[in-house]
């Protein structure tokens, strides 16, 4: 009955009695077995000495903690010349000479530590009826042993922060299988070429572009062949081509004023197309006529071939005038504003100042003004703050929201170095028009753009052009520093493209491992730091 009742006792014992106490149950178990060898000299013996009770901790039971209390006999040793007279029976795979607790509780902490760590696994360990110290757990996990891991075949290598700017380690990761390996505490071209030869059947290496890990894998294994990390690739690409679109700030402007206007243009038509013209914009319209005809016609001359001079001359305009209406989509609006005294001039700065510090509600500005003796209308602070939030918005914010939703920003620095390596069927019309007006104002940048895009075919889809023809091409363009670069990694550029390893699976470990050191608040060391991540990795 009792051994249905309590399946979880160890087979190698018999239970002689169960005691329930307060908050947990004592169970008394012996050994089954009648006689044992001597330690020292393996003998057989069944004289007994004494006995003797070990308490041990065990596995809980229905939430309840539980304590076996393991009567062990004592033996003589029958043989004369051994040194050992007495010796105890032995209970090994239960539990460990002089332990306080079973083996099956042991490994049980010591995976509850290596989940959690110190603290967070002995709370949880408290809840689940079988207490221990952080301490204790600690101790545990620096104890356990390392799996063992089959020879490694194809690798990865990355450097991971041990101190954010300051000192960094290595990891290396079976790409085949993706477990962590083992963990270095130095970023060091010495220690990775140490690790690698003490594993020589190591084939791949992957890497990024680090002239540390080039050096460490030349030397440890100089058979393997290296892998340069496609991601990594791209990002040094875009950061070169960022650098160029940056000496281009100009004409990127340029071009982005030029898509702005005509994107500006567009919304204006439609907006005034939406609602019939007002008188004052019919006269508008009827005083910018000649303007619009006059910008038409510098545009066909433009177009046939005409030169700016001559264009001057044939519309009775200044050079610098004809330039830069052909840069717009429009000619340029005048806009005369009369200086017209109002009821708020007095007032204007208090205004102001209040604008400026977040109060953009203008009846409570209205309140304000009367409160201090101003005789004003509620209404006309009321215009007032409708201008100034126009004013300092964008030009296009006062249009119906259905008719300003299409609006296009001129875009960043940035967001042009990204537009420039993005696949043109994903842009907007809009910045289709950027681009094609970027390659006008900016050849160079465009040809740049060109080599860059046919650099990222090459990594991602294998587009098969050969490396070299690429260095010859960027090697008379901005991108030649960056071609130079790879060229001197270009048998690991070759691995890129024709194996389809990377180094993603180390760089998700390396989360793994920041995550690890969060939850011990970063105050592991390295050998407890390196336990928790072998042994659950």
């Amino acid at each position: 009955m009792s051994r249905r009742l309590l399946p979880f006792v160890p087979a190698s014992l018999s239970i002689v009695q169960v005691e329930p106490i307060a908050d947990a149950i004592v169970i008394h178990v012996a050994p089954r077995s009648t006689g044992t060898s001597c330690p020292v000299c393996s003998m057989p013996s069944r004289r007994h000495h004494g006995q003797y009770e070990r308490t041990l901790a065990d596995l809980p039971w229905q939430g309840r903690g539980v304590l076996l209390r393991l009567r062990l006999r004592r033996f003589l040793c029958l043989n004369a010349a051994c040194p050992r007279r007495t010796f105890s029976e032995s209970v090994e795979p239960v539990v460990r000479s002089h332990a306080r607790r079973s083996e099956r509780l042991r490994d049980l902490q010591r995976h509850l530590g290596l989940a959690l760590g110190g603290a967070p696994a002995a709370r949880l360990a408290r809840r689940l009826a079988m207490p221990v110290s952080g301490d204790t757990l600690l101790r545990l996990v620096r104890a356990a042993p390392v799996p063992d891991r089959p020879e490694p075949r194809v690798v990865g290598i990355d450097e991971w922060a041990w101190q954010r700017g300051r000192s960094y380690g290595t990891m290396i990761v079976d790409l085949e299988r993706h477990t962590v390996i083992d963990l270095l505490p130095d970023r060091d071209a010495i220690s990775v070429a140490g690790w690698l030869r003490a594993h020589p059947g190591i084939e791949i290496v992957a890497r990024d572009r680090a002239e540390i890990f080039a050096e460490g894998v030349r030397a440890g294994a100089p058979q393997a062949q290296q892998v340069l990390d496609r991601f990594h690739l791209l990002c040094n690409l875009g950061l070169a081509l960022h650098a160029i679109v940056a000496r281009h700030h100009a004409a990127v402007r340029v071009a982005g004023r030029a898509v702005f206007d005509r994107a500006r243009a567009v919304v204006r038509t439609a907006a005034t197309a939406a609602r019939p013209p007002t008188a004052l914009e019919a006269r508008k319209r009827v005083t910018h006529a000649h303007r619009h005809a006059c910008h038409a016609e510098l545009k066909r001359l433009a177009a046939a071939g005409a030169s700016v001079a001559g264009m001057a001359r044939a519309s009775g305009l200044d050079r610098k005038t004809v330039r830069r209406w052909l840069r717009r989509e429009a000619p340029p609006i005048w806009q005369r504003r009369r200086a017209v005294p109002t009821i708020l001039d007095p007032h204007r700065d208090h205004l102001e100042a209040r604008w400026q510090a977040g109060c953009r509600n203008a009846a409570e500005l209205a309140r304000e003004l009367i409160r201090s003796g101003a005789a004003v209308h509620p209404r006309v602070v009321r215009d007032w703050a409708m201008k100034r939030r126009r004013a300092s918005s964008d030009v296009l914010d006062a249009l119906p929201r259905s008719v300003s939703a299409p609006l296009w920003q001129p875009p960043s620095i940035n967001r042009t170095a990204r537009l420039l390596q993005a696949e043109p069927s994903s842009l907007g019309e809009l910045d289709r028009h950027f681009l094609d007006r970027l390659q006008v104002e900016a050849p160079e940048l465009a040809r740049s753009a060109a080599l860059a895009m046919r650099f990222a075919d090459l990594v991602r889809r294998r587009s098969g052009e050969s490396p070299e023809a690429w260095f010859t091409a960027a090697s008379a363009t901005p991108l030649a520093r960056f071609a130079e670069g790879l060229r001197r990694d270009r048998e690991a550029l070759i691995g890129t493209i024709t194996t389809p390893w990377s180094t993603s699976p180390v760089e998700g470990q390396i989360s793994r491992l920041k995550m690890l050191k969060r939850t011990m608040f970063g105050r592991a060391d390295f050998a407890l730091l390196r336990q928790r991540v072998l042994a659950a990795g």
